[in-house]
């Protein structure tokens, strides 16, 4: 095996793994072992479902982060278009599943051609990021996806894109819900990767990192995590209810407190060391978020 399979077009798509071409640009695929391809890789020039039943179970294991907190009875990776895929260096596509295509002109002029950036986030997570299922929730997402290629078997008409992009959505949002359940079975495993992110957030304010008033990027925090940069945003909101800005400005005001408890540390001295732009500034904002002024708060503590 080796290289990777450029697929353009749905049609394409259906010629290499046997679908049918119902409509030019949303396709319904069955998956087995007839259609696996011979390049290590594969990357679609379109949105992209895949559904992998479980008879790959060691292979999610592998390729996908499952782990033993989570659910085994399938796994669902979200590509958008030119990301590249494989299950393995031996196996390209699972053994068993389905597959899903739409093209993101199919979704010009639709209501979700106006959220699917913002509300579904997981078309930019990692492989290893991926969705794994229940039973019960497999079946669900079955059934949307019989629900898609019922539509497609119906003739085409001006009808026809209004449902076959509301049936998507409706898949989609089934992910959507089953991704915060993954959230939460995760606890123990997200409330690790919280302590190590605060860590690494204290070490970047003592190191001066807040001097010249820049926070850590999501790049590097996803970075330090070992996760994609939309997975650690949506992580964090889930966490905390706070994007990374919002959180470190919270963070910053606690680190302002805790320094006001030390006799060396004046208000001035604070703001210069938290990068705020003046002690003005720093005393205005504390006082805002606190009802009382930095030394105010540093007399009545002593």
């Amino acid at each position: 095996m080796g290289g990777i399979l450029d697929i353009k077009t749905v049609h394409e798509c259906n010629c290499c793994f046997g679908g049918k071409t119902l409509h030019p640009q949303v396709s319904v695929i069955r998956l087995d072992d007839n259609t696996n391809v011979e390049q290590h890789g594969i990357r679609f020039d379109f949105y992209t479902v895949l559904l992998i039943d479980n008879h790959d179970v060691d292979e999610c294991c592998c390729c996908c982060g499952r782990n033993n907190y989570d659910f085994t009875d399938a796994t669902m990776v979200f590509l958008s278009p030119e990301k590249a895929f494989d299950m393995t260096r031996e196996r390209t596509l699972p053994r068993k599943g389905w597959l899903l295509a739409f093209h993101p002109d199919l979704l010009y002029g639709t209501t979700l051609d106006l959220m699917l950036s913002s509300r579904y986030t997981f078309f930019s997570y990692d492989k290893n990021e991926a969705l794994h299922l229940s039973l019960r929730e497999r079946n669900k997402v079955v059934c949307c996806l019989q629900g898609i290629d019922e539509e497609l078997h119906h003739s085409i008409d001006i009808h026809s894109r209004t449902i076959i992009t509301r049936h998507i959505e409706l898949l989609l949002d089934y992910c959507k819900r089953y991704y915060e359940r993954q959230f939460i079975t995760r606890e123990d495993k997200n409330n690790a990767l919280m302590e190590q992110f605060t860590r690494y957030v204290d070490t970047y304010i003592i190191n001066g990192g807040l001097v010249h008033g820049v926070f850590p990027s999501v790049e590097s925090c996803a970075g330090q995590l070992h996760l994609s940069e939309q997975y650690f945003k949506d992580l964090l909101k889930f966490m905390t209810g706070k994007t990374l800005r919002e959180y470190m400005e919270v963070k910053r005001l606690d680190t302002a407190k805790q320094m006001l408890l030390s006799n060396e540390c004046t208000p001035t001295r604070v703001s210069t060391i938290l990068g705020y732009s003046s002690v003005r500034q720093f005393s205005m904002l504390f006082k805002k978020l606190t009802g009382v002024t930095p030394q105010d708060y540093k007399s009545a503590n002593n």
